[in-house]
């Protein structure tokens, strides 16, 4: 099977060179942007690829929604089989290009946007055939796991555990969407389409670290605590999808406690099977190629889908799920939240523990705290 690539950044090096090497597959033109073409299988123009019958299937690597959108439905359109690992791509338009995959008979895989070589969303998606999913997540972000691992083990700040990611290659020049929490939360919407059907894309909520200091850290690894960032997908007895990614204070002899660096552990539960946790390197040139290759095998040998064939856009409810809250914010925003305990009020620092409150309340009350100015930090609690 003849592969073309979108893009030749850091991943698109890794699925070419794999692809040389690769049985059963081989590797064809490469699209590069215009004035980058250095090399004979490179070429600037799309038609080139779309129009060549030797090409069976296309391998997006390139990120973002556009072009990548368009470019991958001409791709489909042309009767070639489509791999992506943009998860921004399959988030935002994965419904349509799952549906345009369907009506002209090709496959469309996108294991490595979730989880890099960790074969995540390739194993749910073959649960889901034999047992019912019960709920999703885990740590699926490996440039936060780093940052929150370095500030845990090594006293470092904020800023220079995010200086030192982006020294390391583990988080890009603008990290928003990792430390907002966002490109965890885009993998937990995959996660959450494979499994129920449902590709959320209204009543979504993502806390990231990035209202995190050094001080927080102390106060909560005093209190023997550990600090992961952890996206949550789950399914109600009613039907309703819960998507959400936020900080979770740990109990000692967690599984999460034991993932360092940029790791990532992905985890499903089933009904039958249990609870199955998968970890790896999250991201990088060789382990995403990996997981590239891996999807274009499975079509080799016969894969076309992941998600269900009833597979729909939808909308999270996060208003069923509870927890209590480690949180810190002003003094002067004492009893703005339903304290169950008083940690420590000193310096015009409160530090508190929650009632058990909604994830969609909490996420609420900090939006409107910050919107007063006021800085918070808040994470759930998670008991062994």
């Amino acid at each position: 099977m003849k592969v073309a690539v979108l893009g030749y950044g850091t991943v698109g090096v890794g699925v070419y060179e794999m692809l040389k090497k690769a049985e059963g597959l081989e590797a064809g033109p490469v699209l590069v942007r215009p004035g980058k073409k250095d090399a004979d299988f490179k070429v600037c123009d799309l038609n080139e690829i779309v129009a060549d019958p030797s090409v069976d299937a296309v391998a997006e690597v390139m990120g973002g929604v556009e072009p990548a959108f368009s470019y991958a439905m001409a791709a489909i359109r042309a009767g070639k089989h489509f791999v992506t690992s943009n998860k921004a791509l399959v988030a935002a338009r994965g419904v349509e290009l799952f549906h345009a995959a369907n009506e002209q008979g090709v496959a469309f895989l996108f294991s490595a946007a979730c989880g890099g070589g960790v074969p995540f969303l390739h194993n749910l998606a073959r649960a889901v055939k034999t047992d019912e999913i019960l709920s999703v997540g885990g740590i699926l972000n490996g440039t936060t796991n780093f940052m929150l691992d370095r500030m845990q083990s090594s006293g470092m700040d904020y800023a220079d555990a995010l200086k030192q990611a982006q020294q390391l290659g583990y988080a890009e020049a603008d990290p928003t969407a990792d430390v907002t929490g966002l490109d965890a939360l885009r993998k937990i919407m995959l996660a959450c389409a494979v499994a129920w059907g449902v590709l959320p894309q209204e009543g979504l909520l993502n806390e990231g670290i990035d209202s995190l200091s050094a001080a927080d850290v102390a106060d909560f690894m005093a209190r023997g605590r550990t600090c992961r960032l952890i996206a949550s997908g789950c399914r109600a007895a009613d039907g309703r999808i819960a998507a959400y990614v936020e900080p979770v204070l740990l109990s000692a002899g967690e599984a999460e406690c034991a993932v360092l660096k940029n790791f990532n552990l992905a985890r499903y539960e089933g009904k039958n099977a249990g609870s199955i946790a998968m970890i790896g390197q999250g991201a990088g040139r060789w382990p995403t190629a990996s997981a590239v290759l891996r999807d274009l095998s499975g079509i080799a040998e016969g894969e076309t889908a992941m998600f269900p064939a009833d597979v729909c856009n939808g909308a999270a409810d996060n208003a069923a799920e509870s927890h209590a809250y480690y949180v810190r914010l002003p003094s002067a925003c004492r009893g703005r939240l339903p304290a169950a305990e008083v940690l420590s009020d000193t310096d015009g620092v409160l530090r508190l523990i929650t009632e058990g409150m909604s994830v969609a309340a909490m996420h609420a009350a900090a939006k409107a705290l910050r919107a007063e100015g006021c800085g918070v930090f808040f994470a759930a609690l998670r008991e062994g």
